[in-house]
This record gives structure tokens, sequence and C-alpha cells, in this order.
């Protein structure tokens, strides 16, 4: 690899309540919360920084009172971080509570993360990089998704390949199928999962799913949790991975290790099949502890 990945996106600071009764209204449930340092655009540049890119940056925008705790949680991972400070919202923060069975549910308040805007883009960002992915959520709020078309198109202009992750199939039915997919037009690889797919091709199989978007991206992955990975290129799905086998603890982030993991292969070498079996190594990882980060 001679380049490096830049990745614009969200920080967040995560705070994650495992139970392990189920949630009972009006009284209290016992649970183990931790604040952590999360946002998918940050963990999956932190497992691409720890899979193996040799360079990670960040663009991101966080609020002041936690700007510092982040930079320096970021730079203990080996990401090279650009936080814009946000000087009147706080630092998104999600609520992911965490159930026996390892599945997540997320309340978001995202706060400055949203609030990346043109304004904060510099060509420069670009200068020696070779790959340029961009999370999802940018795309949820008018300022930051005329942010993400910014820096695609400066992108594309450079010969610079662009991911984008689709992040949540809520937002995206809020926001809306068309629009998104309008959006994030010119991007070379689409890492939906198979929720995601399944809504962005309008189709009830995540097989099917895949090689219609494959018709409009050079590249789709699609993740399947347990169930694996699958590639598709030029309308045809031409790889099934079996996921990694793990004792699930939390699955919060899994969906960033895998982005994270198949980005630092890709920029490795590795091809689309074995790019995948990166990413669902690293997700195997990411599930057997808590948070969202290597």
């Amino acid at each position: 690899m001679s380049g490096a990945l830049l990745v614009v996106g969200d920080v967040v600071t995560d705070v994650v309540a495992m139970h392990a009764e189920p949630l009972t209204p009006a009284t209290d449930t016992a649970a183990r919360i931790r604040t952590l340092p999360g946002g998918a655009g940050a963990n999956a540049a932190c497992w691409a920084a720890r899979t193996g890119t040799a360079e990670v940056r960040l663009l991101a925008r966080v609020g002041t009172e936690s700007a510092a705790w982040h930079e320096r949680a970021l730079a203990a991972a080996g990401v090279r971080a650009q936080l814009v400070v946000d000087p009147v919202e706080p630092t998104g923060t999600v609520v992911a509570l965490v159930g026996n069975d390892a599945e997540r549910t997320f309340l978001t308040d995202s706060g400055a993360a949203l609030r990346l805007c043109p304004a904060d883009w510099a060509p420069s960002l670009l200068d020696g990089v070779e790959h340029l992915h961009l999370s999802g959520y940018l795309y949820f709020a008018d300022g930051s998704r005329e942010l993400a078309g910014v820096a695609l198109r400066a992108a594309r202009a450079r010969g610079v390949p662009v991911s984008v992750d689709p992040a949540s199939a809520g937002f995206l039915r809020t926001l809306g199928v068309k629009r998104f997919l309008n959006a994030v037009d010119g991007a070379t690889v689409l890492l939906p999962n198979a929720d995601e797919a399944r809504l962005l091709a309008g189709t009830a199989d995540a097989g099917e799913a895949a090689a219609a978007l494959s018709l409009r991206f050079p590249l789709v992955v699609v993740t399947r949790g347990v169930a694996g990975a699958l590639v598709a290129e030029a309308g045809t799905v031409t790889a099934d991975i079996p996921a990694e086998p793990a004792r699930a603890v939390d699955t919060t982030g899994a969906g960033d290790a895998f982005t994270g993991g198949f980005l630092a292969a890709r920029l490795g070498g590795a091809l689309p099949a074995g790019a995948a079996r990166a990413g669902c190594r690293a997700a195997a990882r990411a599930v057997t502890r808590l948070g969202g980060r290597p």
C-alpha cells in the first residue's frame, strides 16, 4: 500500500448498557454500564489501523466537552484525526442497550457529529490518500450530506476510489432510498448490511439485493451477521464468505469492524473475497468485547 485511508464520518460517545434481564418499564433493570469512545466512522478507522493500514486519517466534528478525550483515544488507536470542535453542540451520544443475546438497540443523539459541513473540507485532505471512506450517517443531515458530496466529487476528480457504508436502515427510510442513492452516486464500493441492502434494492432476498446494487456500484459487499458476507460485482454474487466463529458479548460496532478490516485488506492488495474474509475476522474479534473499538 502506497497511500493513506481517509475516513470522513462520525465520532460519538457510546454509553453501553448491558442487561441480562429484559427491560422492565416503570422500574429498575440491573445493567453493566460503560462510557466508551465510538462512532461508525471513527470505529471503522480504528479497526483499519489495527488490522494493517499504514496510515489512517479521520475527519469528524465533536463538542468541546470531550474533544481532548476523543483525540487521545483515536491517537492511541493509531488514527490521525482532524477533529473540528463545534462551538454549539456537544459530541454526539449513542446509548446502546445490549441484551443477553448480545444484540443491541440504539438511542442516538447525533449532536455535533452531523454538523460537519463543506467549510470543514479542504482539498489538501486528499493529499497522499489512496481511498476515501464516507460514513453513511453523514447523509442524514443537510450540512453533512453536502460535505459528503463535496468529498466524493473531489475524490473522483483525483481518481481516488470511494466507499460508503449506508449506516442505518431506519434513517434510510426517513431520508428516502432514491435520495440516498442519488447522493452516493459515483461511489465505487457500497458496504450495506442485509437490512440496508434489501431496503435499497427493494427486494426481500439479500443475495438478490447485492446483485442488483452491484449494477449501480462496481463492488457491493453485504454483511449478514452470523451468516457472513456476500460479495457482488456486475450483477452477480461472486463470493459467499462465512462468518468467523466467535462468542458474542456485544455486537456494537461489528459492522464498523468489518468495514475497517475490509478496507485495510483492500488497500493491502487483497481481492474482494479476501478482503471480505478479513472483514469477517475483524467483526468476530469485535463482538467478543464491549464497545465498538479494537
